[in-house]
């Protein structure tokens, strides 16, 4: 590709669309990982159940509720994003594979949601290469 005299040079700022797709995707995430997590930690019955059936008892249940409260809550924080939505991915990786080893529902909406982190992540990849700057 050959760049013309007149031809503009994309910076490295966020496109309006992509800002719109961010806040949108965030705000999706975060309401359902905080409901999700919250439930676990209240102690929804059917999240109870859900863990029993798992069979790594109910700490477990208690441990997902924080990471995913807490995953839900970074996505907000400045320059975090994107490492919030590489966690709820991983989380949401546990999930599945939970759907498919030992419970009987589909595991079709934690996929979805690990696709919806996914696409969160690539929309905030510079955050990534910044951090990797950083740290070496």
């Amino acid at each position: 590709m050959t760049l013309s005299p007149t031809s503009t040079i994309r910076s490295s700022a966020p496109s309006r669309g992509r800002s719109i797709s961010s806040w949108t995707l965030r705000g999706l995430l975060a309401s359902v990982f905080i409901a999700a997590g919250g439930a676990k930690l209240a102690g929804v019955p059917m999240m109870v159940e859900i863990f029993a059936q798992i069979g790594l008892g109910q700490g477990f249940r208690y441990l997902t509720g924080i990471v995913e409260f807490i995953g839900g809550l970074w996505l907000f924080v400045p320059g975090m994003t994107a490492l919030a939505a590489l966690w709820l991915a991983a989380t949401m990786v546990g999930a599945i594979l939970a759907h498919l080893l030992v419970l009987p529902e589909s595991g079709m909406p934690a996929a979805v949601l690990l696709a919806l982190s996914l696409v969160l992540v690539w929309l905030h990849r510079d955050q990534l290469v910044a951090m990797k700057a950083r740290v070496g």
